[in-house]
């Protein structure tokens, strides 16, 4: 059968380049292993938010229940019930692609997909069958999986990656995370609210260490505050699975010794999943290469998304899906690379981010100002009784333009959008300044930290 595209993967970078391109007029077929959506809407971002939303409203309850007048008896929850609600949000949402395969008219084939020529895709189902697809184009995106620890291999019960965590059958008493990434740290947070004892560790000497360094100091001792136990600044030196528990020797400032527990989520990274048949050219890390149109070494073979390498972002991958088809079928387009692109995290409190932070702006030797407000200085945010974090936000010295925006804090990840914007088209501390931000909203933040940045913030 011959079609104008063969996508493989169902992720988000799949499912986009496929709709859109079907949008575009295009005879699109998508080849996606497990289910649409991929691990974002699967076993990643959308499953990990439920959980999120369960473990803020429970923790809330439990601990703070008395500051808004609030009074129960015996109050519970059950795991399964948690545990089932996040695979309910997440089965809605992957039916709701298949739904929008079927509205743009994509042809939506189960199994593995792999290259064998250029513009030739087998298909190998799960039962074993075999069938082979021709196409002009053909989009490998194929995504990426959770990284092991070497010497400590996931067992999927007292070793595990985020898929596994998101899905326990039985919630541990104890929980070792090495990683304080944005998968650990939300991980974390998720299991603390619950009542399991939880340690962090972490190799660098800061929680979330893509983030502002302020950033990562207010996060661990918000975690500290909460019981999370922060080791950040160790290295793990030896391991040891034992079936029914594991133990981690770490050395660092805080702790030299042996930790065990339960359970040990591995949250290190991710790795590429390359499909099989003829493989493009790949970087030393193991990513498929590609130029500037988002085409490999192989001809009329392209990639995008997560696996081409960082950021490993479902957003950064749908905007490059966009790009990469519309490069293909609407003349005259010319495909954009990511290059600001939004960081977030929904532990609570929650991290957002956009541009550069202060230790990136010092190495290169820019010359700039830092505006930096506390949600305390906010009515929204002690109304809301919220007034933990701050927004921070990077102007160049000499121009006044934007260069980075970190924020730590309720509904950090709803306010970075405005500052990618800002960052986006180049705005500077005069247009923040003059845009009027709703009184009484958490966006005040961005329009105080801005004055702040000039030394005449007005309510702080």
């Amino acid at each position: 059968m011959a079609y104008d595209l063969i996508v493989i993967g169902g992720g988000p970078a799949g499912y986009v380049a496929a709709i859109r391109a079907a949008q575009l007029g295009k005879k699109v077929v998508c080849v996606e292993a497990d289910r649409a959506g991929g691990t974002c809407l699967n076993w990643g971002c959308i499953p990990t938010k439920a959980l999120l939303k369960n473990a803020e409203l429970y923790h809330t309850m439990a601990h703070r229940a008395k500051e808004f007048g609030l009074s129960f008896d015996n109050l519970s929850y059950d795991w399964s019930a948690v545990v089932g609600r996040s695979r309910k949000v997440s089965d809605k949402l992957a039916g709701g692609i298949e739904y929008l395969f079927k509205k743009n008219g994509v042809e939506y084939v189960r199994g593995h997909g792999a290259v064998s020529a250029p513009g030739k895709v087998e298909v190998t189902a799960k039962d074993g069958a075999k069938s082979s697809l021709e196409a002009k184009h053909v989009i490998i995106a194929t995504g990426c999986k959770t990284r092991d620890l070497p010497g400590l291999p996931f067992n999927g019960k007292s070793v595990i990656g985020s898929k596994e965590a998101m899905n326990l059958p039985t919630q541990p008493k104890e929980m070792i995370i090495i990683g304080a990434g944005a998968i650990g740290v939300e991980f974390a947070y998720i299991y603390n609210a619950f009542g399991t004892k939880v340690t962090v560790i972490e190799m660098m000497d800061r929680m979330v260490p893509v983030e502002d360094d302020e950033i990562g100091s207010a996060l661990e001792k918000s975690f500290t505050k909460q019981g999370i136990r922060c080791l950040t600044g160790h290295k793990v030196t030896a391991t040891k699975d034992l079936g029914n528990k594991v133990e981690i020797t770490v050395e660092g400032a805080k702790e030299n010794g042996t930790i065990s527990a339960d359970v040990c989520l591995v949250a290190i990274g991710v790795q590429p999943v390359l499909p099989g048949g003829e493989q493009p050219a790949l970087s030393e890390r193991g990513y498929i290469n590609v130029d500037e149109r988002y085409q490999t070494s192989i001809e009329g073979v392209y990639a995008c998304g997560d696996i081409t390498g960082p950021p490993w972002l479902a957003h950064t991958a749908s905007f490059e899906a966009i790009q990469l088809v519309e490069g293909l079928y609407v003349d005259g387009h010319t495909p954009r690379k990511v290059k600001n692109f939004p960081g977030c995290t929904y532990c609570h409190p929650q991290v957002a981010s956009v541009g550069k932070t202060e230790r990136a702006l010092k190495e290169e030797g820019v010359e700039y100002t830092v505006g930096k407000i506390p949600f305390m200085a906010i009515g929204k945010a002690i109304a809301a009784g919220e007034p933990d974090g701050f927004a921070k936000l990077l102007y160049g010295k000499k121009h006044g333009e934007l260069l980075g925006a970190h924020i730590i804090g309720d509904n950090a990840t709803e306010l970075i959008a405005e500052m990618g914007l800002a960052l986006d088209q180049e705005l500077t501390v005069d247009d923040i300044h003059a845009t009027i931000h709703a009184h009484p909203t958490m966006s005040e933040v961005i329009h105080e930290a801005t004055l702040a940045s000039e030394g005449h913030a007005i309510h702080f």
